[in-house]
């Protein structure tokens, strides 16, 4: 038999509901090629309501995960934002004078032919 290897969740508990349906422990073992002692530890977890803890945190870090990934999204388009504002502040210099408003952005300037 293999040592060391990481099972699911899903399988761990595919297993123990295998078990507790009717087939023996020995076929169970045979056919994942599993230590039946390990299958009745997972049997006992199992009917100790074990797996369904840790499936309830996979999917909570699974939401947030999901969030996080939302939020960094939103981050990303508002640098760019702040990028393409800062290039237009520095490209369209108005006197110091010239009132600006974060709303509005600058008064509008006369053009020629209404100046004169």
């Amino acid at each position: 038999m293999a040592r060391h290897r990481a099972h699911s969740i899903a399988f761990k508990r595919q297993v123990a509901q295998d078990c507790l349906v009717g087939e023996t422990l020995l076929s169970l073992a045979r056919r994942h090629d599993l230590s039946r002692n390990l299958i009745r530890i997972w049997i006992q977890k199992f009917e100790g309501g074990a797996f369904d803890d840790e499936a309830a945190a996979v999917n909570t870090i699974e939401a947030y995960e999901a969030r996080i990934a939302a939020l960094e999204r939103l981050v990303g388009r508002q640098a760019l934002e702040i990028e393409f504002l800062k290039g237009a502040l520095k490209h369209g210099q108005r006197p110091r004078s010239a009132t600006t408003s974060v709303v509005t952005g600058p008064a509008a300037s006369l053009s020629q032919k209404d100046a004169g």
